[in-house]
């Protein structure tokens, strides 16, 4: 979609009058980075059951990835139909002012699941049991899969943001009159997030998959948590 809508509005650059070329490139740039945090939301509640750290997450796995897809849902429904209305000259306002509606209620979205993840974390990291488990399981490397969604996530909420400034300035406004800063804004974090998904992505999902499937994680965390501190050290000492 990124990709599509940034062609199109190449391809426009001499067609400006052209409605179909504006309603093309302008819904699929908007809309491309919703379908990008539905994968990230995705992945939390996959890195949560693999290593069975159910109880460490303030929002059930089972109900996290529902919960914040719907957040995403919300926003794409809201953001597609603003696109839309755009396009129609006496319906353009009331377009631009859904489409920040749609932006807010993304970044809001993000925010709650940045701190659903920050205090999974920190749970994880504090807890002597879980911190016995995972230093057996470094071979999921679940922080490193939690650094790369904090980073594509940064990205996501910075170039969002800077979408809710551009369409609060208006047309008028310096940043949608001018054409550098939606590729230094926009399309270069979401380049970076596209490389970051090709370069690390299907590895992280097949970790994921592994833990998942052996059930070695979910076993270890329970059986750790049930030990006594001499148990636990016990156990740890175990090969």
């Amino acid at each position: 979609m990124e990709f599509v809508g940034y062609a199109t509005r190449a391809s426009a650059h001499n067609k400006t009058g052209k409605l179909m070329p504006f309603a093309i490139q302008n819904t699929m740039i908007l809309l491309a980075p919703v379908l990008f945090a539905a994968s990230i939301y995705m992945t939390l509640g996959r890195v949560i059951r693999a290593v069975g750290g159910d109880r460490f997450s303030p929002i059930r796995p089972t109900r996290l990835t529902k919960l914040f897809v719907a957040g995403d849902v919300l926003s794409l429904a809201i953001q597609g139909s603003a696109a839309g209305l755009m396009v129609i000259s006496s319906l353009a306002n009331t377009g631009r002012m859904l489409v920040i509606v749609g932006l807010v209620v993304q970044i809001v979205i993000f925010g709650l699941f940045c701190i659903t993840a920050v205090v999974f974390h920190c749970r994880m990291k504090r807890d002597v049991a879980a911190a016995a488990a995972c230093a057996r399981g470094e071979r999921l490397g679940w922080e490193q899969i939690l650094r790369v969604l904090y980073a594509v996530s940064a990205l996501i909420m910075a170039r969002s943001l800077f979408r809710v400034v551009e369409f609060v300035m208006g047309n008028d406004g310096y940043l949608l009159s001018t054409e550098w800063p939606i590729y230094v804004f926009d399309a270069v974090p979401m380049l970076i997030v596209m490389v970051v998904y090709w370069r690390w992505w299907p590895s992280m999902v097949g970790l994921l998959a592994r833990g998942g499937e052996d059930g070695n994680w979910g076993v270890m965390m329970t059986s750790v948590s049930d030990l006594s501190p001499g148990a636990t050290n016990k156990t740890h000492a175990l090969p």
